[in-house]
C-alpha cells in the first residue's frame, strides 16, 4: 500500500479573517479556507475582537480545508501558526473563558495612559524592548483590562488569569488548555520583553502593574509546542511567529541587509540586521526576527501608513477610478509625472518624519494636469514613502539594500513595482510564494519536524516569479526624490517644518 501524501498546515489568523492553508512537500498550496472576523467598535478609536470568534473561525477554517480537499488528519505532519501581532487577550486559567474582548493592535484607548508614562519611562522601554511607548503594543492593553474588568486585578495577583497574544490563545485552545506559550517574535511586541536578555522584564511589568504569573513561556519560533487532537490524530503544533516576521522568513530574508516590503492597506518594511540589535535614530522599531540557529536575530521595522489606502481614497472619495486595479492603466497614460506630487499625510506622517499633525496635499498642478497625473502621483507616493523608510534603515544599520523582496496586493500593480525599483535603484523581487506569512509559518513548522531538512531544501522548490530592474537614470531619480522631500516638508506641521531638515533624507541607495 502506497504511503499517503503528507502536508503542513499554516493557520494565518489576521485582523479581518482567519485562514488555513495546506502546503505540500514541494511548497505548493494545495488548498485554502477563510472565515471573516467581526470588527467591534465600542467607542471612537476603540477596536475589539471576540476571542471565542477568533478561535471558532480559525477552527472552522482548519476543519473546512481538510474536508474540502479530502485530506485526513493523519496526513498532516505539523501545524504552524502566524498571527496579527499585539492584539491582547486575557482569560480565566480555570474556566478558559476570556474575561473581556481581545483589544486589537489598532485600538487607541490607552493613548492617555501612554502619554502620562512617556516622560519618565520612554527611554527605559526603548532601550529594553526596541519599541516606542505606544498604545499599539500589548502592555497598556493588559493594564487597561486588569483595571476595568471588576475583580480582574485581584484574580491576576492570585495567579488565576492568563495573558496571550493571538498565537498564545490559539495554542492554548488547540492543546485543550495544556500549553501556555508564545515565541520571541510575538513576545517582542508586548513592550514587556527584554530583547537583549531574552526574558520577560520585571521592571517593565512593574511599570504596567502586570503580575508575571499571567505571562506565557517563551519558546523558539520553530519548535514543537504541543499537540492538537483532530479526529484520532495528535498533530504537532511546531511553529509560532508574528505575521511580519513570518513574512520575512517566508521570503527567505535570512542574511543581514535582506529586506522585504508587504504592500497592503499600509506597507510593512523589515530589514534583517542579523545578530545586531540596531538602535534606530529615525523612529524605526527594533524587533526580534526568526533565527535559523540558536543565535538571536533582529530586524528593523518601519510602516507606511497610507499604502493601498491611497488608491482606495482615489476610488471612494475622489471617484477617479472605479476599481483599484485600474490605477496602473491610468498612471501609464502619462509618460511623466510632470511635477505633480501627492503627499498622503491623511493620518499624519510616520517614520522618518513622525509628525501626527502633518496633512495631505496635492502639489505642482498646472492647467494641463488631469486625473491621470493625480492617479500616477498617488502610486508614486507609495514608492516614495517606502524609500523614506528604506533610507532610514540603511542609515541606521549601515547596510545597503541590493534587492527588495515584496509581497501583498500591491505587487500586482506593475506600474508601482517598476517605479519602486526605479526609486530604490535596486531590483524588486516578487516573492516566489505570495502567501509569505503563512508560508513562513509552514516552513518553520516543517523544519521543526523534519518535513523539510533545511532552508536550502525549501529553496530548491521556489522559483522567482518576476523581477523588476531599475530603468530610470540615477540623476532623474535623485531629482524626483528631492522634489518629493520638498513637498513633504511643506506638508509637515508648523513646529516640524521649522526644524532643520535632516540631511540624511536626501541620501539614496
Amino acid at each position: 500500500m502506497q504511503p499517503k501524501q503528507r502536508y503542513i498546515i499554516a493557520l494565518d489568523q489576521g485582523t479581518t479573517s482567519s485562514r488555513a492553508l495546506i502546503f505540500d512537500e514541494k511548497t505548493r498550496i494545495i488548498g485554502k479556507a477563510q472565515h471573516e472576523l467581526e470588527q467591534i467598535f465600542p467607542k471612537q478609536g476603540w477596536v475589539e475582537h471576540d476571542p471565542m470568534e477568533i478561535w471558532s473561525s480559525q477552527r472552522s477554517a482548519l476543519t473546512e480545508v481538510l474536508e474540502r480537499h479530502s485530506i485526513l488528519p493523519e496526513q498532516i505532519n505539523a501545524i504552524g501558526i502566524t498571527n496579527q501581532r499585539e492584539t491582547t487577550i486575557v482569560w480565566d486559567k480555570q474556566t478558559g473563558k476570556p474575561i473581556y474582548n481581545g483589544i486589537v493592535w489598532q485600538c487607541r484607548r490607552t493613548a492617555q495612559q501612554c502619554e502620562t508614562l512617556r516622560n519618565q519611562y520612554q527611554d527605559i522601554i526603548k532601550a529594553k524592548t526596541g519599541l516606542v511607548l505606544d498604545p499599539y503594543f500589548s502592555a497598556s492593553k493588559i493594564h487597561w483590562i486588569l483595571n476595568h474588568v471588576p475583580g480582574a486585578y485581584t484574580k491576576a495577583t492570585q495567579g488565576d488569569l492568563l495573558f496571550g497574544t493571538v498565537d498564545t490563545w490559539l495554542l492554548w485552545k488547540l492543546t485543550g488548555g495544556h500549553v501556555h506559550a508564545t515565541d520571541p517574535t510575538n513576545a517582542s511586541r508586548t513592550m514587556l520583553y527584554n530583547i537583549h536578555e531574552h526574558t520577560w522584564d520585571q521592571e517593565l511589568l512593574d511599570i504596567f502593574e502586570i503580575p508575571a504569573t499571567m505571562l506565557p513561556e517563551v519558546r523558539p519560533s520553530s519548535s514543537v509546542m504541543g499537540h492538537a487532537q483532530i479526529g484520532l490524530a495528535h498533530i504537532p503544533i511546531a511553529s509560532l511567529a508574528g505575521d511580519q516576521q513570518a513574512s520575512l522568513f517566508g521570503q527567505q530574508c535570512f542574511e543581514p541587509g535582506n529586506a522585504k516590503n508587504t504592500y497592503g492597506t499600509g506597507c510593512f518594511l523589515l530589514m534583517n540586521t542579523g545578530s545586531n540589535a540596531v538602535e534606530s535614530k529615525h523612529g524605526l522599531l527594533t524587533t526580534l526576527a526568526i533565527a535559523q540557529d540558536t543565535k538571536p536575530a533582529y530586524a528593523l521595522e518601519g510602516s507606511v501608513f497610507m499604502g493601498g489606502a491611497v488608491i482606495q481614497w482615489l476610488r471612494d472619495q475622489l471617484g477617479l477610478i472605479r476599481d483599484s486595479n485600474d490605477s496602473a492603466y491610468f498612471a501609464s497614460k502619462v509618460t511623466d509625472n510632470e511635477g505633480v506630487y501627492l503627499v498622503p499625510a491623511f493620518v499624519g506622517l510616520g517614520a522618518p518624519y513622525w509628525d501626527p499633525e502633518a496633512r495631505g496635499s496635492i502639489n505642482g498642478l498646472t492647467r494641463g494636469s488631469n486625473r491621470n497625473h493625480i492617479i500616477r502621483a498617488a502610486l508614486e507616493s507609495i514608492a516614495y514613502q517606502s524609500l523614506d523608510i528604506l533610507n532610514a534603515m540603511q542609515q541606521d544599520a549601515g547596510l545597503m539594500i541590493r534587492t527588495l523582496s515584496v509581497d501583498g496586493g500591491g505587487t500586482q500593480n506593475a506600474f508601482l513595482m517598476q517605479f519602486q525599483a526605479d526609486m530604490i535603484q535596486a531590483d524588486i523581487i516578487l516573492a516566489p510564494q505570495p502567501e509569505s506569512s503563512a508560508f513562513g509559518a509552514a516552513c518553520l513548522a516543517g523544519l521543526a519536524t523534519g518535513f523539510w531538512s533545511s532552508t536550502t531544501e525549501i529553496a530548491t522548490h521556489l522559483t522567482t516569479k518576476k523581477t523588476y530592474q531599475p530603468q530610470l537614470e540615477t540623476t532623474t531619480q535623485v531629482n524626483y526624490y528631492q522634489q518629493w522631500q520638498h513637498y513633504v516638508k511643506s506638508a509637515l506641521s508648523h513646529t516640524k517644518s521649522n526644524q532643520p531638515y535632516p540631511a540624511n533624507h536626501t541620501d539614496h541607495p
